[in-house]
């Protein structure tokens, strides 16, 4: 019976320990907010390897910032198997475009490349 209980609070500890999934707009804000205070852990974390390469290029053309950058989600399409979330920061306030997919069941910001046509 001790055991069994002792099983039991494990399997139950374990449970509740898991990771919930990350939205595409939760992720989006995520990556707007580490591109721009230059996170590049965070960052790497939640983009695919291709749209990680492809934000790092343009990383040291922008400016430091001290100040805490605000992300609001504008609109979110889903097309196929790829979802677009449009966004608009405090840093530029002009708004901004990404494609995510998911990978390895997580939804990760993607490479966007001058031929793919999104919804906006």
């Amino acid at each position: 019976m001790k055991n069994i209980l002792i099983c039991t609070f494990v399997l139950l500890f374990v449970a509740c320990a898991e990771q919930k999934t990350q939205t595409p707009s939760e992720t989006a804000k995520v990556v707007a907010q580490s591109f721009f205070t230059k996170d590049k852990s965070k960052l790497k974390t939640h983009t695919t390897e291709e749209g990680y390469a492809s934000l790092v290029s343009i990383l040291d053309m922008i400016p430091e910032t001290n100040e805490t950058i605000t992300v609001d989600i504008l609109d979110e399409k889903v097309e196929g198997e790829a979802t677009w979330v449009k966004y608009s920061t405090s840093y530029d306030g002009k708004p901004g475009i990404f494609k995510l997919v998911q990978e390895n069941g997580k939804w990760k910001v993607d490479y966007n490349g001058p031929r793919d046509k999104g919804p906006f």
